[in-house]
């Protein structure tokens, strides 16, 4: 098979295993900066130049598309799959999971536990209301935007959330104010899907004095074992969102496991080193078993 990673950084630890994996198993890899590819749509069908030649012969792509080129990466993905490719993430899944208020509605449509979560229009004066329909102060609130904990602060009291949702409010920044999980004291689990299976899980504990768990603030990750009910939310919240292959994070709480995010493009470093598990791996005989089952005419196509 010849199997495309879609990565603008191939230095990337995500990225270099998935490469060492697809190599491993005996396929052809490739890694295509997907920023600088062209899309040719016409009469003739759709096609895809690399560098000013055209890449064809792709029989799956893994898209490892970063926050701040969504909306070009998944064009590049959506060509792909049009194309004949199979995805490991489909296109419309990562816009799907990408957009955080979208997601969330998603998750409480199929009713998953989940901290209670606000947003409204930039209304003058209903910073109050908001903030009291979450439960009150402590609450954290979120940029829509945001990634790895970049845009989102703790407020403790009542006067801080205010004058935070009115700053933001007053930048014209999209924010969702959500209830504070007391219980939960600083740390969430990420659980690792890959095709209805979670294939490893950690429990990320934020630095000291700090609230975000993420690694890239300087959180800690260690293995877990996952109860029943946390594993069965992370296989439901990957499901709902149509995700094959998913890092969805949890926080432990008083009423059960609740979902914070789900992402459609999971680092690997954290997951393997914390578990030992070959996380890259399970993602490669994903992608293999989902080349076999497509149909060969749709292959063919492509070759």
């Amino acid at each position: 098979m010849k199997i495309a990673i879609l990565s603008r950084n191939p230095r990337l630890y995500s990225t270099k295993r998935l490469f060492e994996e697809i190599k491993k198993a005996g396929h052809e890899a490739l890694i295509v900066d997907h920023s600088l590819c062209d899309l040719i749509i016409e009469q003739n069908g759709p096609s895809i130049f690399y560098k000013g030649q055209p890449l064809e012969g792709i029989d799956a792509i893994i898209p490892r598309i970063g926050a701040s080129v969504t909306f070009y990466g998944t064009a590049v993905v959506r060509q792909f799959e049009l194309m004949g490719a199979f995805s490991a993430v489909t296109s419309q899944a990562i816009v799907r999971s990408r957009d955080k208020l979208r997601s969330l509605q998603i998750l409480s449509k199929n009713g998953l536990g989940m901290p209670k979560t606000a947003f409204t229009n930039f209304s003058k004066g209903g910073e109050k209301q908001l903030i009291g329909q979450v439960g009150g102060a402590p609450v954290i609130i979120k940029l829509l935007e945001g990634t790895q904990g970049l845009g989102v602060v703790l407020a403790e009291t009542k006067k801080a959330a205010q004058s935070v949702v009115e700053a933001f409010h007053g930048l014209k920044a999209r924010i969702i104010v959500q209830e504070y999980i007391k219980e939960a004291k600083g740390a969430d689990i990420r659980a690792f899907v890959v095709h209805g299976k979670v294939v490893g899980a950690m429990k990320r504990q934020g630095a000291e004095g700090e609230f975000r768990s993420n690694l890239h603030r300087g959180g800690v990750a260690t293995v877990i074992k996952l109860s029943r009910a946390e594993k069965q939310a992370a296989l439901n919240a990957a499901k709902a969102l149509g995700l094959d292959v998913a890092g969805v994070d949890l926080l432990q709480s008083d009423r059960g496991p609740l979902i914070l995010e789900v992402n459609s493009s999971p680092g690997l470093q954290g997951i393997e080193s914390a578990t030992g598990v070959n996380v890259a791996g399970e993602i490669i005989k994903y992608v293999e078993a989902g080349v076999r089952k497509m149909p060969t005419l749709k292959r063919d196509k492509n070759q």
